[in-house]
């Protein structure tokens, strides 16, 4: 607030911890490092932050990068991260999405047995890509099915246990020599380490009987996906990476035999605690013996937490209009959001000390999929997100994007076309 960056004209922004990346970063790093002699490329889930100064300094970092779109593969190349370091995962791939992936040498994640064929049709032996085949292990869900993709009826890879298809994942790969890697992603959060290091187990014994009935080593790398869930709870960073780490090595020791090339794709567990929204408080009222501030903060840049408030709780932290935390005995209130409809609320019943108007409301462990990839609801403007680092005497704070501006808004809502439908003239 002294800066300047948060204010009365300057009612919301998300922060980013730029060390705290750092350290993330490290900590996974320093997980897998722990099993000698296993080869792994870490890469970023781009759609948790899909900002190019954080993808930018994630590559800075030695990350690679996950990409699940045609958006999020030009953000990676704009990050600076070598072809050679990002993975193409997505349900529904294009021809021209794959023929440009093949064309730069990103590695692909096919996702079904008909992307194989058409990647088949578009394969070149030039091709620097590593390619591979995602399978559904089907071993279940966790406390979010929206969050887990290796249930039965999963929309996501080949599903393993229905009849015949182990089979065929067997035929493909002997059929095709240029598919050397299996992927496989359990979910995120709401998965327990045991139910996410099941589904990798499974993973392994496919390429293992893959390698074992072809009698060569066709399978050379898994990519082991991410989905290591955030404790939303407290500060505690749990589970940590380590215990990831010693989760696999239980259920599947031989993966870290040095006998596979490992992929990691994290995204939420890298961000979240690093970042935080901030939003003034514009009004409180009363409502039903309910005190409710009125905040800028709301489904637009909350939405899962809106809609899931049991599964995407967020702690919320009260300040006054100069930043100072706000004290005195806490009250049970609402902090809703500036939507136009009923159920926008980011936090119901929360015991806090009296907000007022003015005043500033944090929410936390939000460094992950929230201000970065806000909702246009309303035609409210994207709010605008920083970095900082600390620094004997302060914090730096540096950019990462600017806030939205009223005739960009305008812009995307097809102003340039604004008479477009006026002119048509219907048949006679």
């Amino acid at each position: 607030m002294a800066e300047g960056l948060l204010g009365e004209k300057r009612p919301l922004a998300g922060f980013l911890d730029a060390d705290g990346i750092r350290d993330s970063t490290d900590a996974l790093r320093d997980a897998f490092a722990a099993e000698p002699g296993v080869r792994v490329l870490h890469t970023f889930a781009a759609k948790a932050a899909s900002l190019i100064p954080v993808l930018r300094l994630l590559a800075a970092s030695g990350m690679g990068c996950e990409v699940a779109s045609p958006g999020e593969l030009r953000l990676a190349i704009e990050a600076g991260f070598l072809p050679a370091r990002i993975v193409l995962d997505s349900p529904a791939k294009t021809r021209d999405e794959l023929r440009l992936a093949l064309a730069l040498g990103v590695a692909v994640n096919a996702d079904s047995f008909g992307e194989l064929r058409r990647i088949e049709e578009l394969h070149s032996p030039g091709s620097a890509s590593l390619l591979g085949l995602r399978v559904n292990p089907q071993v279940g869900g966790g406390s979010i099915g929206a969050m887990s993709t290796a249930t039965a009826t999963s929309k996501f890879g080949v599903a393993l246990r229905d009849p015949g298809a182990r089979e065929q994942v067997v035929r493909a790969f002997a059929e095709r020599p240029w598919l050397t890697r299996l992927h496989a992603h359990v979910g995120s959060q709401g998965c327990s380490l045991e139910l996410i290091a099941s589904g990798i187990a499974e993973t392994y014994r496919l390429a293992e009987e893959i390698n074992e009935r072809l009698g060569t080593r066709r399978v050379t790398g898994i990519d082991i996906g991410g989905g290591l869930p955030v404790n939303f709870a407290d500060d505690e960073v749990r589970p940590a990476f380590a215990e990831y780490v010693a989760a696999l090595r239980a259920a599947a020791p031989g993966i870290f035999d040095g006998h596979y090339d490992l992929v990691t794709e994290f995204g939420r567990s890298l961000l979240a605690k690093n970042g935080f929204i901030a939003a003034r408080v514009e009004y409180t009222k009363q409502a039903g013996g309910r005190r409710i501030a009125l905040t800028h903060a709301g489904a637009q840049i909350a939405t899962r937490t809106v809609f899931m408030p049991d599964a995407w709780p967020l702690r919320v932290g009260a300040f006054d209009g100069n930043g100072s935390p706000r004290s005195g005995p806490p009250m049970v209130q609402d902090i809703a959001g500036p939507c136009c409809f009923a159920g926008d609320i980011v936090a119901h019943a929360r015991e806090l000390p009296e907000l007022r108007e003015g005043d500033f409301v944090t929410l936390y462990d939000t460094g992950a999929y929230y201000f970065s990839t806000p909702w246009a609801y309303n035609s409210l403007p994207r709010p605008a997100v920083y970095g900082f680092a600390g620094e004997t005497g302060g914090m730096r704070f540096a950019p990462v994007r600017d806030p939205q501006s009223l005739d960009s808004v305008a812009e995307e809502s097809g102003l340039a076309h604004a008479d477009a439908l006026a002119q048509l003239r219907g048949r006679t």
